[in-house]
């Protein structure tokens, strides 16, 4: 059974950083597209960022271009979200999700499975 536990969320002011977390197990790590979306409420939930199995490959949402990182560690299962720079509008939960395709997916569509994602407020 695939599971995906996201950790690192808080509280924090504008142009603050965070560093989420999301240990993986169940499934062979080094094989799986990892990806972070997130959900304000009353928005859907949209891509923010995503890594292919090696690590070599990343995409990013234009609005998280610049300001956010994500990066992976194959040997802990776990890939991580640097924010930095954070804006009130990125208040949101943020999910991490895995998919076995090869390549990165933004639609959410595209990926087998998720987290519970974790709460990141930035207040302005």
């Amino acid at each position: 059974q695939v599971q995906l536990v996201e950790t690192g969320g808080g509280l924090v002011q504008d142009g603050g950083s965070l560093r989420l977390s999301c240990a993986a197990s169940g499934v062979t790590f080094s094989r799986t597209v990892m990806a972070w979306f997130r959900q304000a409420p009353g928005k859907e939930r949209e891509f923010v960022a995503g890594i292919n199995a090696s690590g070599g490959n990343t995409k990013y949402a234009d609005s998280a271009k610049g300001r956010f990182a994500i990066s992976r560690d194959n040997a802990k299962n776990t890939v991580y979200l640097q924010l930095n720079s954070l804006k009130p509008e990125d208040t949101a939960v943020y999910s991490c999700a895995a998919t076995l395709l090869g390549s990165i997916i933004t639609s959410r569509r595209g990926y087998d499975h998720w987290g519970q994602g974790t709460q990141v407020t930035v207040s302005s």
